[in-house]
């Protein structure tokens, strides 16, 4: 048994505190740019200069955030939002929802490429490497900061939580371990260099919508006939998944 007793705020500065949850999305969108920097100054990205590169990290930040914060509150805190919708913007509170970030970056990276006439696959399949791993640190914020706690549980490796009844699964880290192991395959399949346009990007979709519905079994989340908000929506990703990608395979 681990009692839990970390501290969310890596650095106090004054009245500024500097917290791990923060400081992962910001790491995460520098290594996107330092690994898409990497492919455009090898060419191999048509069209997407460095000008560009810059423009499309603005584009990402911006959908990730909004997409993140709206879709936490329209799938999970609906009621909230119509009592108090100024709790929208006060994102210090927290509440990010990850099905509403990848929705938000669906869309910006789409408008992007319209504007810039640049593939969205072309960034789409390269794009989700550091999203899996940019997830993986995102769950390990979120056992730091003490959230999305498990279900109970008797096994020796349950976490204790102050003021939490029982000891409850460290469901933050089978999340995190899930995102690790969808990187490296990620990877693994981009080395090979002979996918299809698409299939990168839907095989990230596929793989995190149904591990993420498995492993949130062991999420202490509000269900409806035995299923939570998220396994719901990520039994939908699934499905659009394997439709876009047996499209995919017939189209060619």
């Amino acid at each position: 048994m681990f009692v839990y007793n970390l501290d969310p705020v890596l650095l106090h500065l004054g009245p500024l505190e500097i917290r791990y949850y923060g400081l992962v999305y910001a790491l995460g969108l520098l290594f996107a740019y330092g690994f898409l920097n990497h492919l455009v100054k090898k060419g191999r990205i048509a069209n997407l200069t460095q000008e560009l590169l810059d423009v499309l990290i603005l584009y990402l930040a911006g959908g990730l955030i909004l997409g993140g914060r709206l879709g936490y509150f329209l799938f999970y805190a609906r009621t909230r939002l119509v009592n108090d919708p100024l709790a929208l913007f006060r994102v210090w509170e927290g509440g990010m929802s990850f099905h509403g970030a990848l929705l938000g970056l669906m869309l910006v990276l789409w408008l992007f490429t319209r504007k810039y006439d640049v593939k969205f696959y072309a960034i789409a399949d390269v794009l989700v490497i550091p999203t899996a791993l940019g997830l993986f640190f995102g769950r390990i914020a979120n056992f730091i900061n003490g959230e999305l706690i498990g279900t109970p549980t008797t096994v020796s490796w349950c976490i204790q939580y102050k003021g939490v009844e029982g000891c409850r699964h460290p469901s933050q880290l089978y999340e995190a371990g899930k995102n690790l192991f969808i990187f490296f395959m990620l990877w693994y399949l981009y080395a090979k260099r002979r996918l299809k346009e698409g299939i990168l990007f839907w095989t990230f979709v596929l793989a995190y919508g149904v591990l993420r519905f498995f492993v949130t079994f062991y999420r202490e989340d509000p269900r409806v006939f035995g299923l939570s908000e998220g396994q719901i929506l990520s039994a939908l990703m699934a499905f659009v998944a394997l439709y876009f990608l047996v499209r995919i395979q017939k189209k060619h």
